[in-house]
């Protein structure tokens, strides 16, 4: 049961409400996951390369719709807990990272709450915006903040074809240590999220699309009848 909670708990990096299931992680706030990218960083020219591949894709992309694929990385590097499903999304903030194997997940903003529904366990845990995104993934790949206002930027070797930018956030939290975005071709193509244990979480990104609009209920999601649902501060 660990495993349904890895992409919730990659993508956002603090609690919305329920532990995780057979490990240890802090919640809502570490995820994506996906999703601040902005620009305007001093750093060295790599940095300012990768950082600049981030803004084209922030206003190329204002809203899309992708897949990803989602694993934890042991330390030798061997993946295992393999999650896969598929996203949209529409700045400013909202979202919906859609889990469908090996189990169903769902998590859901509209831009003012994000909401956390597990259908095997009946229950929506929903947290405040602002309170869930912070310094995440999730606010990387789905925000609208410039990338230096949260995160401080380094330049990381090229590597698997791709331009890498190491994003730490400024504010110390055991759920993010540190969040690895690989670019390729003008797109995040991998996130490389370590957590406060040490664990490190890899989310594949592919066949990204950008989307004039999406309709209205997209966003929007009503907590099935018999649901428990827990609202957090």
């Amino acid at each position: 049961m660990a495993l349904k909670n890895e992409s919730v708990q990659a993508m956002t990096k603090s609690g919305l409400g329920r532990k995780s299931r057979g490990f240890k992680l802090s919640g809502l706030k570490r995820y994506v996951a996906m999703l601040c990218l902005l620009i305007g960083v001093s750093a060295n020219a790599m940095a300012n390369s990768a950082a600049e591949m981030f803004e084209q894709f922030v206003q190329t992309f204002s809203a899309a719709t992708g897949v990803f694929e989602q694993s934890v990385l042991d330390d030798k590097g061997q993946a295992s807990q393999m999650q896969s499903g598929e996203f949209s999304f529409q700045r400013p903030g909202k979202f919906r990272w859609s889990v469908l194997k090996p189990h169903e997940q769902l998590i859901i903003s509209d831009g003012r709450v994000i909401q956390q529904y597990d259908p095997d366990l009946r229950q929506t845990t929903i947290r405040q915006v602002d309170a869930a995104m912070g310094s995440s993934p999730a606010a990387l790949l789905f925000g609208e903040k410039p990338l230096q206002d949260a995160f401080q930027l380094s330049s990381l070797p090229d590597e698997g074809g791709m331009i890498w930018l190491r994003a730490t956030p400024f504010k110390a939290d055991a759920g993010l240590n540190r969040v690895d975005i690989g670019m390729k071709e003008g797109i995040p193509a991998q996130l490389l999220i370590q957590d406060g244990f040490g664990q490190t979480t890899r989310i594949e990104l592919s066949r990204i699309r950008a989307q004039s609009e999406f309709p209205a209920e997209t966003f929007v999601f009503k907590s099935p009848v018999g649901t428990d649902v827990i609202e957090m501060p």
